[in-house]
């Protein structure tokens, strides 16, 4: 009889841990989703709708383009060329997609974030300079790790999700990786763009305080973006 019963109640914790996976939200595809009360106001999901199958093409599922050179004449002397599901419908629901980055001579990936994908980079051509920053540390007098690596072609590299990255072309020449990102919409937030470049600007008192430095300088950072 006991035994029926720890039976029984095995059963049960199982079925019940099953629901509550089944049952979990899915990961976020977008920066935020705001529920709204209003029965009649415009659908909008976390991913993009889905097209009627029977009006499905094999041009849903292709894109064309990335054995050309993005152009890398800015600032950073970098290009991002994105393949996600706004320029693949197809990828929609699959939670994968992929970049071609150009980097000129000296030219920088600036340090960013992707806050929904681990990215696994491969280079093609030239020499990177790589590297991510753990998150901040339980101990606050220790500091935030460091992992770098030089890779050259062939060479591959992961950077975990959520987690600030770069690559730097440390070559004499151009250089060219792939990346495979782990969502369909994996969104970058670049740090100094983001910090500096904000539309209203973040307070000078505020970016004074946490970089401790003079107001100028956060002044002088803020009208380079």
């Amino acid at each position: 009889m006991k035994y029926s019963i720890c039976l029984l109640l095995a059963v049960t914790l199982v079925g019940l841990s099953s629901s509550l996976v089944y049952a979990s939200d899915p990961s976020p595809l977008q920066d935020f989703c705001v529920a709204v009360n209003d029965s009649d106001a415009a659908v909008f999901v976390n991913g993009k709708i889905c097209k009627d199958p029977k009006m499905v093409t094999a041009d849903d599922f292709y894109f064309s383009g990335l054995d050309k050179p993005g152009n890398t004449s800015n600032s950073v002397g970098s290009r991002v060329t994105q393949v996600t599901v706004n320029q693949l419908a197809g990828l929609n629901t699959l939670g994968i997609s992929l970049v071609r980055i150009d980097y000129a001579p000296q030219g920088i990936n600036p340090p960013h974030t992707h806050p929904r994908a681990t990215e696994v980079l491969v280079v093609v051509e030239g020499a990177l300079y790589v590297g991510f920053v753990t998150s901040n540390p339980a101990n606050p007098n220790m500091k935030n790790k460091l992992f770098t690596k030089i890779l050259h072609p062939g060479d591959v590299f992961v950077f975990p999700e959520g987690l600030i990255h770069f690559q730097f072309n440390v070559g004499k020449k151009k250089a060219v990786a792939f990346a495979g990102l782990s969502s369909q919409n994996p969104g970058v937030i670049t740090i100094a763009n983001a910090v500096f470049g904000s539309d209203p600007p973040i307070s000078r008192d505020v970016l004074t305080k946490a970089f401790q430095v003079d107001k100028n300088v956060i002044k002088y950072l803020q009208s380079q973006f």
